[in-house]
């Protein structure tokens, strides 16, 4: 399956993307994608009323916004660095163990939401990624049971300001956080809609121009890993994300360095979890004290 969530911001309705490309609602039946929605089940009830009743459910145009397709993540754990070609645009080693860091969930947004620049930024940045979805609790689980605490995927694209991120001291939240600074979408696909998680290729432009080309083969630390990894240090929360980390031809990389203004345009896509694009726009308070 494919589940999408639709409607105006923080109003959203729950939907399913049909394999023949029409959009349906499942509110009828169905609450919100959230924490409770993964933690009774919600899946295989969805599977299964979609099959059942998926003909008789309204259509949803195509010219409704779409929203992240879950709601609410308790926590978006990212993951740095865990690109090999990455690591070295970046002047950085590849790490023994994963580099974690957190992003606010308040910068979830929609997949074709704009993207706001922060008030005074000067280095706003693209990071195409996969983004994991916890479906079940996870507390210390092992790497060969690690994907049946998965959900589904979906495609992230993690902005970064690089100027909060590295130059004013402390965690790299503060460069991560900012509201719109986590587009979602535009679907979250089931693990059974994906050939292999492994094996999926990933782009990004700027304007047109091809900055990012990669494939999850190149990926140090793998889903299974990552899931087990980091629920040997905190409970995983259905409806969790992890953000599996980004290739290498960010902005940071460039000679010289390339970042974001207003009027510019991001695409990104991964094979078999859609494509976005987000407007980048200025903060409606820019140049006010």
């Amino acid at each position: 399956m494919k589940l999408i969530r639709f409607g105006d911001p923080g109003h959203e309705t729950p939907g399913v993307l049909r394999e023949d490309g029409t959009r349906i609602d499942t509110s009828s039946e169905f609450g919100d994608y959230d924490t409770v929605f993964f933690e009774a089940g919600g899946l295989k009830k969805l599977r299964e009323w979609t099959k059942r009743r998926g003909e008789e459910a309204p259509v949803v145009p195509d010219t409704v916004r779409l929203g992240p397709p879950i709601a609410r993540p308790s926590k978006i754990v990212c993951i740095g660095l865990n690109y090999s070609d990455h690591a070295a645009e970046s002047d950085m080693e590849v790490p023994d163990e994963p580099v974690i860091f957190f992003k606010a969930p308040s910068a979830v947004c929609g997949p074709n939401d704009n993207l706001v620049l922060p008030k005074n930024s000067t280095k706003t940045d693209w990071e195409v990624e996969l983004a994991v979805v916890i479906g079940r609790e996870a507390s210390y689980v092992q790497q060969e049971e690690a994907l049946e605490y998965v959900a589904g995927y979906t495609l992230h694209n993690d902005y970064s300001e690089r100027s909060y991120q590295l130059e004013r001291g402390g965690q790299w939240v503060k460069g991560k956080s900012c509201d719109t600074f986590a587009p979602l979408g535009p679907v979250l696909a089931t693990p059974d809609e994906v050939d292999d998680v492994g094996a999926l290729d990933m782009w990004l432009d700027v304007n047109g121009e091809r900055k990012q080309s990669s494939s999850t083969r190149q990926l140090i630390f793998g889903i299974p890993i990552l899931v087990s990894y980091l629920s040997q240090f905190m409970t995983l929360r259905p409806g969790d994300v992890i953000s599996t980390g980004t290739p290498a031809g960010v902005g940071l990389g460039e000679d010289p360095p390339e970042f974001l203004a207003a009027g510019d345009v991001v695409s990104l896509g991964i094979e078999g979890l859609g494509k976005a694009e987000q407007q980048v726009t200025t903060h409606p308070g820019e140049g006010q004290p």
